[in-house]
């Protein structure tokens, strides 16, 4: 019986308008006359997308081999015949041989995509799991997977395509490196199937709908072709199933990493809990195929498997709108649905064909991601899919794939690009006023303006309480007290204060400052060197990321860099801030190699170098840990690394922000593991943007606990948010940078809910006029940073300040707020003669950096 509100959602979708969620449920509910109608709308929305792509009358495929590398698993669902347990099994795992094994005869008969399927995280259940991989020296079951993808790869050639379950930002970021695509199913949004004793998720903590779509945000965030989909006929309302196609309609819009949809019917099973559950019925199915082309629109790939349909069943979801059969494979069997075999694949074809269309194979990620495989494919996976695809169609082309080292050798990088930006950007100016991609890199800005719509963020002040002069002189006394101890009735009464409020905030900060670390101004004379502003993180605030094509792109060599760093040593400068974007075109292990090259150029010279996600991508690169990477950095010669990375340590905001920058977890993993190997780093924020005040606090208060645990941070520096040329800003989501009081509040704040924890707050000239910097060392800031002699991330963001300071304009700064500036080193000690003489003999004489061009290769 069709539902009430049919006919009206049949007439929407019918004349191409955009359905919602109630829509949506009551045409799930379509039959007979309606039925059909609600596919041929299916069908036209597929027809449009496929000639849009340059695909019209092609039904893909992709020819694979199934690799069960564990049938353990700790989660419990209720319909699985794949998760077993121990005594049922020869072992807890393949071995390698066993897997590649699996992958050669793959190979041999034309596969190209090697699925790698298993149960979640079972060395948490199953002991003989745990013992199995200490054994062997894995620390976990995705180490296993990383080890064999890079195994398959490198003697097959096969495509590993990872199912490994519920995974966190960081372990994606280990697996896409060894991977052409990764996926995970959503099943359903209703959290009764696993919350409610019955339902078939009940008892598995993996299937909890928030956590899997975490995952699949993050994967998407991270730039990883992901296949996901929905099981239809396990438990779900209309009203569930409508919801998560709106879900991963949401998650595919912002980020566009979702490359294809799985429809999915249900199938009992003999043994499970749901032997008798009745197969999802087939009306009921076809309408949910119908019904998720139209919510997820022409550019989706929507997909069925075909070996869990007959094949006249088969024909009519090819009219309801899909144009994707998944993997199929000619050796290995569906070990999901052992019971159901795959079709042949000139059986498949034939099918195809009989339904108007043509079988064409693909490869593990769909050809969209395939052409433009920037950010998608990792650099030293990019060859293998290079040598299987057809360059034209992104389609599989007819050969046997070929296994090659994965791990990129010894490669020698030449400068190239733009690399006298750090001159020009002063002068010319960049060349662009956005990267090329602006209006796809950074996800649907409609979507992202919606997002902060609903999640209330707005600008500082918009809806706070007024603060009235007797809670900030309550909040002063307080401070006056314990600075570091501030209630959070408090610290918001402070962060909002105006006017004489403000006066006061500051005039109390500036007293603190005083009797922690005196009058004196300190600043280190220092060279900033970012070694390559090629980036695909994809963060939204950022103007300095470039793709490697566009104009005002650039990578240094190895050569560049010494140069830089023995000219910056010549003329008196203590530390090297190094500092680049997360470049896939540079070998993995460059940032090791960089240390080791400024430390032959300038052995006594600070190496302060490599943000947290820097660190991060380095580790996952190189397949090693956080700690082991950053003893290994420390080895080569870095002395410190920069607290940046963070913007705004708030989930809430930092998702809107960076989009597939590390979350707040990991940051702190890698400063606490950095203080812990002796590693000191500063602690930044950004602000001035989607945040508010309260996120401030927030974030200092973050900080402070990390200090009392670590002692690890030398200086706390609050970025002003330059909004000129960012990404965010132009789209219109973000305000353009803090006020004169927001900078105020935030520096006078630092120095009160820091205070016995952090001594040293710093302003940064590079992104506030020389006045407004005279009027915090009145604010409690005591330091000015570095003369940097060369500045291009601020600078490219539309920063007006110049790129360098001469140690003169400096004390010039700090004369003007009545206090005297003092050279430091980098964790804040004297320098000696010899190095301030040459400093001050180079001010003296020669007021800006010459041109380095040492191995210089135009773009």
């Amino acid at each position: 019986m069709n539902a009430p509100g049919l006919r009206r959602a049949l007439a929407r979708a019918t004349a191409g308008k955009s359905i919602d969620r109630t829509e949506a449920k009551a045409l799930l509910s379509a039959r007979g006359p309606e039925l059909d109608a609600l596919c041929s709308v299916a069908a036209g929305v597929r027809d449009a997308g496929l000639e849009t792509v340059g695909r019209s009358g092609l039904i893909t495929y992709s020819r694979k081999v199934f690799i069960p590398l564990t049938r353990l698993c700790r989660d419990r669902c209720h319909y699985c015949t794949f998760a077993t347990t121990p005594g049922r099994l020869e072992a807890p795992y393949l071995s390698p041989d066993e897997v590649l094994d699996i992958a050669r005869r793959g190979a041999e008969l034309g596969c190209k995509e090697a699925l790698f399927t298993l149960g979640d995280r079972p060395e948490e259940r199953w002991e003989a799991a745990r013992t199995w991989l200490d054994e062997r020296g894995y620390n976990d079951t995705l180490s296993y997977v990383r080890a064999m993808a890079i195994l398959v790869l490198e003697e097959t050639g096969l495509l590993p395509h990872l199912n490994p379950g519920v995974m966190s930002w960081a372990e994606i970021q280990r697996l896409k490196p060894v991977s052409g695509s990764m996926g995970l199913m959503l099943e359903s949004t209703a959290t009764s199937l696993w919350a409610e004793p019955g339902g078939c998720h009940f008892g598995s903590p993996d299937k909890e709908p928030a956590v899997r779509l975490r995952t699949i945000e993050d994967a998407s965030r991270s730039n990883v072709p992901f296949t996901t989909g929905i099981l239809v006929g396990i438990g779900e309302s209309l009203a569930d199933r409508a919801d998560s196609l709106f879900e991963l309609r949401r998650i595919a819009r912002q980020y566009g990493a979702i490359q294809e949809v799985i429809v999915q019917n249900f199938r009992a099973k003999e043994d499970t809990a749901m032997r008798s559950a009745p197969d999802t019925d087939f009306e009921d199915y076809l309408a949910t195929v119908a019904v998720a082309r139209i919510v997820l629109g022409p550019r989706m790939r929507l997909q069925v498997p075909p070996n869990l349909s007959a094949p006249a069943e088969c024909a009519r979801l090819v009219g309801a709108g899909i144009d994707d059969w998944g993997g199929v494979s000619p050796l290995t069997p569906d070990h999901v649905n052992p019971e159901r075999p795959w079709p042949q694949l000139d059986e498949l074809a034939a099918l195809t064909v009989g339904s108007g269309f043509v079988l064409a194979e693909r490869l593990a990620l769909q050809p969209e991601y395939l052409l433009d495989a920037e950010p998608w494919v990792d650099n030293r996976v990019l060859p293998f899919v290079r040598a299987l695809a057809d360059p034209d169609s992104g389609l599989a082309r007819d050969v046997r794939p070929q296994g090659r080292p994965w791990q990129q050798q010894s490669v020698e990088v030449a400068s190239s690009g733009r690399t006298d930006l750090h001159l020009g950007i002063d002068d010319e100016g960049r060349r662009t006023i956005a990267r090329g991609d602006f209006a796809s890199a950074f996800g649907d800005w409609d979507v992202l303006v919606d997002e902060i719509a609903e999640r209330r963020v707005g600008s500082p002040g918009s809806g706070a309480p007024t603060r009235l002069d007797a809670g900030v002189l309550a909040a002063l006394r307080a401070a006056e007290r314990a600075p570091g101890e501030l209630t959070d009735e408090h610290t918001l009464a402070l962060i909002h204060a105006d006017g004489p409020d403000l006066d006061a905030l500051c005039e109390l900060a500036d007293r603190i400052r005083q009797d922690t670390v005196g009058d004196q101004v300190t600043f280190v004379v220092n060279r900033n060197l970012n070694f390559s502003n090629v980036c695909y993180v994809g963060c939204r605030f950022c103007a300095f990321a470039q793709r490697a094509t566009d104009a005002d792109a650039y990578r240094l060599s190895l050569e560049e860099v010494g140069a830089r760093v023995t000219q910056a040593w010549e003329v008196g400068a203590t530390e090297i801030c190094m500092q680049g974007g997360i470049d896939p075109g540079l070998p993995s292990d460059f940032h090791l190699e960089l240390a080791r090259a400024t430390k032959r150029s300038s052995p006594d010279i600070h190496l302060h170098a490599f943000s947290p996600m820097e660190v991060i991508s380095g580790a996952s690169r190189m397949g090693v840990t956080v700690e082991e990477w950053l003893s290994a950095a420390k080895e080569a010669g870095l002395d410190s690394i920069p607290g940046t990375a963070a913007e705004i340590l708030d989930e809430e905001i930092r998702w809107i922000l960076t989009k597939g920058k590390l979350p707040t977890s990991e940051w702190i993993r890698v400063v606490t593991t950095a203080h812990r190997l002796g590693i000191p780093s500063t602690a930044t924020m950004m602000y001035g943007h989607v945040d508010q005040p309260k996120h401030w606090v927030g974030h200092l208060r973050l900080l402070g606990q990390i200090q009392d645990e670590t002692g690890g941070f030398t200086e706390f520096v609050p970025l002003p948010f330059v909004h000129q040329s960012s990404p965010i800003y132009l789209a219109g989501v973000a305000r353009p940078g803090p006020t004169r009081r927001d900078n105020r509040a935030v520096h006078a704040m630092a120095r009160l809910m820091l205070h016995g924890r952090v001594r040293n707050i710093q302003c940064s000239w590079v992104k506030l006029a020389p006045d407004e910097c005279v009027e915090l060392l009145s604010a409690g800031v005591n330091d000015l940073g570095g003369t940097l002699m060369e500045e291009t991330i601020s600078r490219m963001a539309g920063s007006s300040n110049g790129s360098m300071k001469t140690i003169a304009e400096i004390k010039e700064m700090a004369s003007l707020a009545g206090r005297l500036a003092v050279q430091r080193d980098t964790l804040y000690g004297k320098v000696g003669a010899e190095r301030a003489l040459a400093a001050e003999s180079f001010d003296r004489s020669a007021p800006k950096v010459v041109p380095v061009s040492v191995g210089f290769v135009g773009s």
